[in-house]
Formats: structure tokens, sequence, C-alpha cells
């Protein structure tokens, strides 16, 4: 009985963009490919089958998110399958290109692909001599590529004509190929992102622009953009391992007078109520990070990960999933929760804060600051504002009396709990972004930087 498309299940992670990969080897086993700490999924899909996880590989040194493998391997004794130029320090199977792997009955063989990282494999999957898919990891993705600069400035274009190379290489594979990435739409190390997780050989030679581009030095112009901060600490750990979990992540209750002695101690306040809410009232100097699939990027991007974390959820929140998203990426010292969320706050005598969120109508002749990420402003903005990406805020001012916005306003209230401890005063958001300015005045949006 040959490999059915049933056999392939793909697990994705919305909030990074990104896409783990299991494997039904149909004998109870299965392989997991580019699989985060954030197991979840991943186990409940091979539950549903009765599956134990046999093999664990990973493409390459995730800088987004914290492997899974070595979690696999200690709690199912999954054997990890990784680069040897990677370098990993904790026991796995090093492989080179041309390695094969035998998973009984399919074959996985390595095809060094480096360009997103040094050390990037892509896993082709063989049934007997046919080609099934290749798992490309952070090389070819649908539309695009993914990023080469995560290596620092410096090795950018080097990494660039790599990747130029190992992608042309890859469509070397029969058209009809199945192409499984792990970065995808969403993803910031995609350059730039696309809307589809999975594509063929075939599909991509015809479509992806990249691949279009008339030489090499043309390839190498398009492959730049801002990253995350932490995307410059995750590598290391996971060359090293990251600490194998014994139990599920989870947020303690704090009284306010327990939240009071960390803050002055050091720990940082994050509240990751919604928008409306924060605006409402809130904890000075909390950082405003609504709890949505975007949480994990952005705790990433502006907080340390070295100081204690201490959460304010709304009623309908759920801790574990933001223990979940904060643990994935590396975020370990999450101090806990105000307990009874902000009304315990206000009931023991704390202040509360607010900001404004205001429609486009009643923007008037104030400042606009806009925080989305360069290409979102350059496709469409509302004449005379400024920009900053919000994960640039960090030392930025800002006029009074400004009107922050970005597309929907969860980056916006961010970057304005940002500013406010800045001592700007006077910042309001915009409830929606550029497109319902324009509909709301009737004026056309200006392009470009």
């Amino acid at each position: 009985m040959g490999f059915t498309d049933e056999q392939l299940i793909p697990l994705v992670d919305d909030g990074l963009g990104n896409s783990a990969h299991l494997v039904d080897l149909g004998d109870g086993r299965a392989l997991a490919v580019d699989a985060s700490r954030d197991l979840r999924a991943l186990r409940e899909a091979a539950d549903r089958r009765r599956l134990t996880v046999a093999f664990a590989a990973d493409t390459h040194l995730h800088a987004d998110f914290l492997t899974g493998a070595l979690q696999l391997a200690a709690d199912d004794g999954a054997t990890v399958l990784a680069s040897a130029a990677g370098h990993r320090t904790f026991p796995h199977a090093p492989l080179g290109d041309g390695d094969a792997v035998d998973l009984g009955g399919l074959t996985l063989r390595a095809l060094a692909t480096p360009g997103h990282t040094d050390e990037h494999l892509s896993f082709l999957l063989l049934d007997g001599t046919r080609e099934l898919g290749v798992f490309t990891g952070g090389s070819l993705i649908v539309g695009s590529a993914a990023r080469t600069d995560l290596l620092g400035a410096d090795r950018a274009e080097e990494l660039a004509r790599a990747q130029y190379h190992s992608l042309r290489r890859l469509t070397e594979l029969p058209d009809a190929t199945a192409v499984w990435p792990t970065h995808g739409a969403g993803s910031f190390c995609s350059a730039p992102p696309g809307s589809e997780r999975t594509t063929t050989i075939g599909a991509q030679k015809a479509a992806n622009d990249l691949l279009a581009a008339p030489d090499e030095d043309a390839f190498v112009h398009r492959l730049l953009g801002s990253y995350p901060a932490y995307f410059d600490r995750l590598a290391e750990i996971n060359r090293r391992g990251p600490v194998v979990l014994t139990t599920a992540p989870g947020l303690e209750p704090l009284s306010a007078a327990a939240v009071r002695t960390l803050l002055g101690s050091g720990a940082h306040l994050v509240d990751v109520r919604p928008v409306a809410a924060f605006a409402a009232g809130h904890i000075s100097g909390a950082v405003s990070n609504p709890l949505r699939p975007a949480f994990a990027t952005w705790l990433g991007w502006l907080l340390p990960d070295d100081a204690p974390l201490v959460f304010v959820l709304g009623p309908d929140q759920d801790p574990a999933e933001l223990a979940w998203q904060a643990t994935k990426i590396g975020y370990d010292r999450l101090a806990g929760q105000l307990a009874g969320g902000i009304d315990a706050w206000r009931l023991d005598g704390g202040a509360l804060e607010t900001i404004s969120l205001i429609t486009a109508a009643q923007i008037g002749d104030r400042p606009v600051l806009d925080v989305r990420q360069d290409a979102e402003y350059r496709t469409g903005h509302i004449p005379g504002a400024t920009h900053a990406e919000l994960g640039t805020l960090a030392g930025h001012t800002a006029a009074d009396g400004t009107v922050v916005m970005c597309g929907h306003g969860e980056r916006a209230m961010t970057a304005a709990s940002l500013l406010v401890r800045t001592g700007t005063r006077g910042l309001a958001v915009l409830a929606g972004g550029a497109d319902d300015w324009a509909k709301d005045t009737g004026r056309n949006l200006e392009d470009g930087a």
C-alpha cells in the first residue's frame, strides 16, 4: 500500500506563521518535522491516530521558536534527525548531504540547502525511488524563500547567494514533488510572506517571483527586512537543546501586593486584555500585548527574556494558552498573573491610567504615528503620517497628543503603552486601520515611503 495524502498531517501555528508536519509511517510510528516546544497540537494529532513519534527531524536551527525535538526524544524515545553541521550538543543522528534514513518502508534523504541558515537541510521523503515530497523548512517556501539575514547583516549577502543555489537545486526535483515548508504566511522568517502553506515544485517554478529573478544579484536584493529581537537568541538555545519540560507551563496567581513587590524589584508587567479593556483602565507602566495568535511574536520582540514577567488577564482569557505561547519562544521566567485581574488591583487601592480610542473623524490635525511594518506602510498610509515599526520603538519619542495607528489597533495600543513610559502625554489610538480611515473620511491613502 503506497503513501497517501492522509498520512501527512500539517500542524499550523498561525501566530508564528509556521507549520510543523507529522507523518504517519503506517505502522503506529510517526515522523515529526520542525515541531516546536508547544507540542499540544502534535500530541492531539498523534493520539487521535494512536501514533508514537519515532523520529523528530529539524531542518535547521530555528530562530523563531524552541525546538520540540528534544522533548519528543525524552517523552517518546524519538531519534532526533538534524544537520551534522549544526554542532548540536545533545544526542541526535547527525546528517550530511545525501544521507538517508530508513523510516520503515519510507526513506528520508537529507539535502544540503544552506541560505536561511548555514547548516540548513531539506528532507526529501521517498517511497522507494518515487519522490513524494520535500520538507523545505526555511528554504523554498510558497511564493518566496525564507530570509537570509538572521545571522547578521554582515552575513546576509553571502547566505542569500547560498539560498539562490539551494532553491535551484530543489527545482531539479520532479514537478509533481510536493513542497512542505516550515515558514509561511505571517512568519517574520519569510521574505515576503506567502498566503498558502504547501505547494509543488512545478507550481513554484511557474509562479514564484524569486525563482524568476533574472540572476543571482537580483535575487539577493529581495530578501531583507526587519525581524523580532528574540530571533537572535533562539538558534543558540536550539543548538544546545532547550530544557526538557516535566510539567506544563502555567501562571501562578499573585496578590496585588505581590505584584507591587515584583514590579519594584525589576519585573515587567504585560497586560494581555483586549485593546478596549486596556484603554479603559490599566496599571501604570504596563505593556499592552493582547492575547492573540501574534502574542508570542510581540512578547519576544519587545520584552526581555531575563527578567520576571507578570501578566494581567481578562476573566475569559486562558492562562495556559499564554504560558505555552511564552514558553515556545524561550520565556520561562513567568512570575504569574494578577489574581482577580484589574478589578482586584482597583479594590486594593491601585490607581489606573487610560488611553483614548478614537475614530478617524476625531483625528483632526493631530500628528499620526503609523507603527505597521515597512511593507504595510508603503502600500497605503494616512497622508502626513510618520512611520516607525513597532519593533523599533525602544527609545523612540512622539509628540504629545499623537494618534498611534496600525492595521486594527492591537499593535498601536502596544506602541502607545511603550510611548507613555517615555513620558509622552495625551496619546490616542485609532480604532481600526488605514483602510478604515479612507472609508470613513472618503480620502485617498498615500503610497510609498
